[in-house]
């Protein structure tokens, strides 16, 4: 791929056009204990890093069955520590499920620790369900509070803001953590406004995410973050050797995203092979049947093949992929067929 001068914040490397990063969500296999899958998380971003993805994320789920990734900037610091190279944020933090400072405090011990290595991934959403949102303290409506509290989160960055009282944020104030804003309800708008990075998945489909691509850059207002818009298309890639294997790594998460449609909470992932063998009533089989819709899977040359028309059809400058299957050993050797492919591996 063609090599070209991209700046994210005041970030400016050189790179190859499409930088391909990586959202792990810690999912759970059956059988297996949450800890096993947070160790498994920190050894695959060691993986992923040699390599040569440009970013590892992990997520913020609350209460979620088959989810062991429920506080991202602590599993943050432990691939930070175990990885030297490659950048480590979250994709995200849930702002209205915290206060402000205390994000801009995490983040600020995570920047003073990794320093140039950290990014700080910020959503809109709220707790899952009404319990989770309870045990939050959280309400419902209190995503449309976002706004305020993005403007709070960067102010505390600012050496020259203050809080009440004439608060400070230790070590936060003065450092610089780039921040992005996942596209979820407003997402993109607020991103456009505060000059920002915008991360978009093509979960209704990719026309209503180019609609979206389209508002967030008429929209944007340059800032000291960002000079011009910046879009992460977030996507499910899965490669194989051959198309039909490729497409039966997709079948677990699938089958765990019909579950929860079906019966209110994600399952741990199972195989392939007995997914495919249950019998499922039709309400489960037409869930299974979309969650397997919507995703890039294929041989090495058909997926960075339908990467590349992606980014032509949507100006992307990088892709977040987030995949998910039971096989741990075949989703690495998916991400190293992927980066081969590209020509992103290092070593």
């Amino acid at each position: 791929m063609p090599v070209a001068r991209v700046a994210v914040g005041r970030e400016v490397t050189a790179s190859p056009a499409l930088r391909l990063s990586v959202l792990d969500r810690s999912r759970t296999r059956r059988g297996e204990e949450p800890a096993q899958a947070l160790r498994d998380t920190v050894a695959f971003a060691v993986e992923v890093e040699r390599l040569g993805f440009h970013r590892f994320w992990v997520s913020e789920h609350h209460g979620v069955p088959g989810v062991a990734g429920s506080a991202p900037t602590v599993l943050a610091a432990a691939v930070a520590a175990a990885t030297s190279r490659i950048r480590v944020g979250t994709g995200g933090v849930m702002l209205p499920n915290h206060q402000p400072l205390v994000v801009a405090e995490q983040f600020g011990v995570l920047a003073a620790l990794f320093p140039g290595r950290i990014d700080m991934g910020l959503g809109r959403s709220v707790g899952f369900t009404d319990g989770v949102r309870r045990a939050l303290g959280r309400e419902k409506d209190d995503a449309d509070r976002f706004p305020e509290q993005l403007a709070e989160l960067l102010s505390w960055f600012d050496p020259a803001a203050r809080g009440p009282g004439g608060v400070h944020a230790r070590p936060s104030e003065g450092l610089d953590v780039p921040a992005f804003v996942l596209a979820t309800g407003a997402g993109a708008e607020v991103a456009a406004d505060a000059g920002l990075p915008l991360v978009i998945a093509a979960v209704r489909g990719e026309e209503a995410m180019r609609a979206a691509i389209d508002r967030y850059r008429e929209r944007f207002r340059p800032s000291a973050r960002a000079e011009r818009p910046y879009v992460v298309v977030s996507g499910t890639v899965a490669v194989a050797a051959t198309e039909e294997r490729a497409r039966a790594l997709l079948v677990p998460e699938a089958w765990s995203s019909a579950h929860s449609r079906t019966r209110g909470e994600f399952s741990p992932l199972e195989p392939a092979e007995e997914v495919l063998a249950r019998s499922m009533t039709a309400r489960e089989r037409t869930a299974f049947e979309q969650a397997l819709t919507g995703h890039i899977a294929g041989t090495p040359g058909q997926a960075v093949g339908e990467l590349a028309a992606l980014v032509e059809r949507t100006g992307a400058d990088e892709f977040l992929l987030t995949t998910s299957t039971y096989d741990r050993a075949e989703l690495l050797t998916s991400y190293r067929l992927l980066a081969e492919a590209a020509g992103i591996t290092r070593s």
